[in-house]
Formats: structure tokens, sequence, C-alpha cells
């Protein structure tokens, strides 16, 4: 008999820029994850023992947030030593597939309790570091037609339809909803403040809002993406092989209609049905499902579409049994195809803005997100919720949870 995975609760840092001016840059992705490890245990009271695993996401692991940073993590916050630790990488949903597998652990009844989240320090441990073979094997990157994360989301705009303005006004409007959830202190029940070693508050507050953008400050900004993709080695080339109907990539893209570079840790202690009952807390949503896919690797961003499709297909269920979506603000492009091809009225989607505004932390954000649509279900009163993320190398992730 298959067992219930619930979520008990979730915490995570503000997101600080990724940048070495950033709020969190003098903090190391190990510190992050343990601080947030140890006010997990601090606003829930389990007793650490209990914990079968910490399965966290982390994408960039060399030097500081390499060798098993999650067990790193463990050993560097207040939990016991017995609690063990895995690093998984599974790109941008690192973060909701280390939620994935814990909850697949507990309704396989391998375990009764687990943490699962993530952590980037971008500002610290640059993306691309680690050198990945994706994109720098000759044969493999001829063979998946390669192109990088960017061009794939101008390539998603030109074959879809989607113009810089588009785009842009979907930035704006994602700007709008952060920082007026900002504002109503929606974002409070999970974050938490991150203090010094004198317990002084470094930041309590996802720093990278900026309410005032409009479309002029918008209009000024070069498309980030153009000179690598029309300049040797000439993206765009690569990406008019694999896709010859288009005559060229409308490049839309640029640093304010993307995600931002950030700092970030979160987590979501998952359970079962005893652990509760052994703790004496009460679960805050049940996981009703999990799903992932591969997809074209040049396009790379759509996963979010077919990855719902399956999770709704194989659950019985349809679009509209979903009352909130988070669906990683990655590029607008992403979130503008998902909104268009599910017909998902906006009221719906990123209700308190995403990752254009406060950015991405590539191993948390998917944590994060999760946290984010619990806590607007709990406020709005919503039953079912749906997060979902884009991968690099084209897949997709996502996540079904009702409230009990």
């Amino acid at each position: 008999m298959t067992n219930e995975a619930y979520i008990y609760d979730t915490t995570r840092t503000p997101r600080g820029k990724g940048k070495k001016d950033g709020s969190l840059h003098e903090v190391t992705a190990v510190r992050l994850s343990a601080e947030t490890l140890n006010e997990l245990q601090a606003r829930t009271g389990f007793d650490s023992k209990l914990i079968d695993d910490v399965i966290w996401g982390n994408v960039t692991q060399v030097g500081e947030q390499g060798a098993c940073l999650a067990r790193s993590a463990v050993l560097y916050s207040e939990l016991d030593e017995s609690v063990p630790g895995v690093s998984i990488n599974r790109f941008c949903a690192s973060g909701l597939e280390a939620v994935n597998m814990a909850a697949g652990q507990v309704m396989g009844g391998m375990g009764s309790a687990y943490i699962a989240g993530g952590v980037e320090s971008m500002s610290r441990v640059p993306m691309g570091m680690d050198g990945g073979a994706i994109a720098v094997d000759p044969y493999l990157a001829m063979k998946a037609y390669f192109v990088p994360q960017g061009i794939s989301s101008d390539i998603i705009a030109t074959k879809y339809g989607f113009s810089r303005d588009m785009c842009d006004e979907y930035a704006v409007e994602s700007q709008k909803r952060a920082a007026a959830a900002q504002a109503d202190n929606r974002f409070s029940k999970s974050v938490y403040a991150l203090k010094d070693q004198n317990g002084l508050e470094i930041l309590d507050h996802d720093e990278m809002v900026r309410g005032e953008t409009d479309m002029q400050s918008l209009g000024g900004l070069k498309a980030s993406f153009k000179d690598m993709g029309e300049v040797m080695p000439g993206f765009d080339n690569i990406a008019l092989l694999k896709y010859p109907e288009l005559e060229r990539i409308n490049h839309v893209h640029h640093a304010g209609n993307s995600s931002g570079i950030a700092d970030g840790s979160a987590a979501v202690l998952i359970g079962d049905k005893a652990f509760g009952e052994k703790t004496g807390l009460k679960p805050r949503a049940r996981i009703k499902a999990t799903a992932k896919i591969g997809t074209d690797p040049t396009i790379m961003l759509t996963g979010p579409v077919p990855v719902t499709e399956r999770i709704l297909e194989r659950n019985g269920m349809k679009i509209g049994d979903i009352d909130l979506f988070e669906v990683n603000e990655a590029f607008a492009s992403v979130v503008l195809r998902f909104q268009t091809h599910f017909n998902v009225d906006h009221d719906r989607l990123n209700v308190n803005g995403g990752a254009i505004a406060m950015g991405h932390p590539l191993g948390a954000t998917g944590a994060v997100i999760l946290g984010t649509l619990l806590d607007e279900m709990e406020r709005s009163d919503r039953e079912t919720g749906l997060a979902t993320l884009c991968i690099g190398s084209g897949m997709g992730a996502a996540t079904i949870i009702e409230r009990v």
C-alpha cells in the first residue's frame, strides 16, 4: 500500500543578488544550506534523528559547492551527525526534484521523514564553472544541436510569436506583483532573516525586486543574446539547422525580462503520517503527484508544457483542476508559452511575481517556488497547486500538491 507524503513545513533564505555586491556574497553555499536546515528544525522542533536523509539540489557542483554539499551542510548545521545527505543535479529543477525524490521514498515506504531542497551561491560559484559535456564535448554538442539557454528562450519567442513588447510587459507585471507581495508580507511565512555570527542581520527580504520597473526602462536594454547568436560562433545558425522553418531568430530577451542571478537556499520537510504523529506536527499539504520528462535539447526550455500534460494525464486531471500555478520565470517566453498553451488566466499564475523580479538561485528555486505556492494556497484559500520548471538540456519537472 502506498503511503501518503506530506509537506510539514517549508523555509527559505531571502534571495540575494548573485554578484559580488550582493548581500549574501560573503555567505558560502554550505552555510546558506546549514542555516536553512537549522531554521527548519527550529520552527518545527523535530528530532533530527528521525530524518532519514537530506536530499539537496545544487547545480554547479565544484569548489566550495562540491564534495557532496548535502552532507557538508548537515555537519555544518545543528542536525545530528546520524543524518546522511545526498546532492543531486537536475539543473534548474534540482530543488523540486529533491522534493519529488523525497516524496517517492516516503510513498514507497523507504523512510518516514526527509528534508529536501537546495542551494546556489551564484555570486561565489558562477554558473558554468563545472564545464559540463553538453557544452564542451564537440560530439555531444553537435549531436544535440546545443545552443545556450538564452538563445533557446529567443527560439521559443520566435517560434510561438512572442514579441519583445509581450516579454517586457510580462516582466513589468512580475516586478509589480513581487513588489506588492513583498509590501504585503506575503513571503514572511517562509522567509527567515539571515544573520551573521554576531547575530546581526545580513538580509531579511528578496533584494532584487524593482517595483518601479516600466516599459520605458526595459525598452532601453540591449538584447542579451543577439551577439552570441549572430556573431561567431553563430549559435543562431545552429538553431536554424534544427528549425529551418524559422527565417531568423528574434532576440527579445535581456536582463530585465530574464531571471536574475541570485544566491539562496530553501528546504521542505516531508514525511508520512507516522512522522507527524510522532512529532506532533500537522501537515500543511499532501504531495499528490510528481513527474519529469525529456524534451528537445535545442529549444530546451519548453518542458513545463509536456510535463504538465503528463502529470495531469497520469492522475486523471485537467488543467482546470489546478487552482494556482507556479511556473519558474527563467525567461518571459517560457511562462508565456505555458500560459498560452493551456489558456491559463494570469490571476492563477505566478500571482506574487517570480524569478524575473526576485532571482533564480538555480539549485534552490524549485523548493522556493513550491513553498511560495503553498503559502499562497493557504493565504487565498485554494486547494490544489502545481509547480513546474524548465530545465537545461531539454527537460521539465512538475509537482502537484493539495492542502490538507
